[in-house]
Parts: structure tokens; C-alpha cells; sequence
């Protein structure tokens, strides 16, 4: 099954979730259009209270929905832009995208993946016991943060529901995704 975009969301305000819409227009280096999170500097308030200048590497958020049947099974339920991601998407494993990656979607927008989302205890406040859901341990007791994966915007365009996702893997040595 070919990536693709499953759903499309944004919010002006910093509410956890966010609206799903018919499309969203991704502004070269700085994110979503009218998203509380669109700008070159860091918008997420805890990082802006402490680092105003840090470089916004968090422009667009993107989870798998194969993460909301996972943690359906564990009753809760959650829908496209609950988790306040931009682009829901589903047939592509993106914890396993190492960092650099490049994500062709749709016609003309290309993002690059900068690292994992850090869960925060806002999860369990639209839903308790949600982020426990969203965190694993793997083989070697490393944790393993499911909440979706950061990019930067490289290329603007517009994304809407449908939209295929292309996959541009970069150079070997691939880096691991660390939190953004």
C-alpha cells in the first residue's frame, strides 16, 4: 500500500488537539499556515519560555494512524488530530524513518524529519492512562516514544486528505530519531 495522508489538522491556539480540516498550506521553513506552531523559532511554550531562539525543528507533527487501533485495543479512542498532529497518516512506519528523511506529500510539499515527539502529560489529559499507551520499552529496555514524529518544512505546498506520501531515505549512516 502506497503512504498516504489520512486526515489534515491545525490549530491557531496551543489546544492539545487539533481541528481536522479539508487541507492545510505548509509555508517553506516555517510550518503550517495559521497553526499556533508555524514559525522559524520554537512555538512549543515550555521550550520558548526557556530557549526564544531555538530553531523550530517541531514546524509539522505526523503520526502513524496505525497508532490509534493500537491503542484502541487498550480502550481508548482516538481520532485524527486528537494527539494534535498536522498529518495523520497510514500505510508508513514513521518511527523507524531515520532523521533526514525526506517526505514527499502530495504534489509539491517536502518535509524533513528532524526526530520523535516527546509525549507530555497533556496525553493523559484528554485522555487518562493515554500516554503510558503511547511509550514501550524495546529489547534493550530503551524506551520507545510512539506520539509521532517532527519535521521542517523544505518545500510549501498544499496537503489535503489522500495526498500520497513519497519516502526519500538519506546518505548511509542512518541516524536514529531522537526527541525534538
Amino acid at each position: 500500500m502506497q503512504p498516504k495522508v489520512l486526515a489534515v489538522s491545525a490549530s491557531p491556539t496551543h489546544s492539545f488537539s487539533k481541528e481536522t480540516v479539508s487541507e492545510i498550506v505548509l509555508l517553506k521553513g516555517l510550518g503550517v499556515q495559521g497553526d499556533a506552531h508555524c514559525g522559524q523559532a520554537v512555538k512549543h511554550r515550555s521550550r520558548a519560555a526557556k530557549f526564544p531562539d531555538m530553531p523550530n525543528l517541531r514546524q509539522v507533527h505526523l503520526i502513524h494512524s496505525e497508532l490509534f487501533g493500537e491503542v484502541a485495543k487498550q480502550g481508548f479512542e482516538v481520532r485524527p488530530g486528537n494527539m494534535g498532529e498536522n498529518i495523520t497518516t497510514v500505510g508508513i512506519d514513521l518511527l523507524v524513518l531515520p532523521k533526514g528523511t525526506l517526505l514527499r506529500v502530495g504534489e509539491e510539499a517536502v518535509l524533513e524529519v528532524t526526530g520523535l515527539r516527546n509525549p507530555c502529560s497533556q496525553i493523559d489529559k484528554f485522555q487518562k492512562g493515554l500516554m503510558a499507551a503511547t511509550l514501550d520499552k524495546d529489547e534493550n529496555g530503551e524506551m520507545i516514544r510512539k506520539a509521532g514524529i517532527m519535521s521542517i518544512v523544505l518545500v510549501g505546498g498544499i496537503v489535503r486528505a489522500g495526498d500520497l506520501i513519497t519516502v526519500q531515505l538519506p546518505p548511509e549512516p542512518h541516524e536514529r530519531l531522537q526527541t525534538v
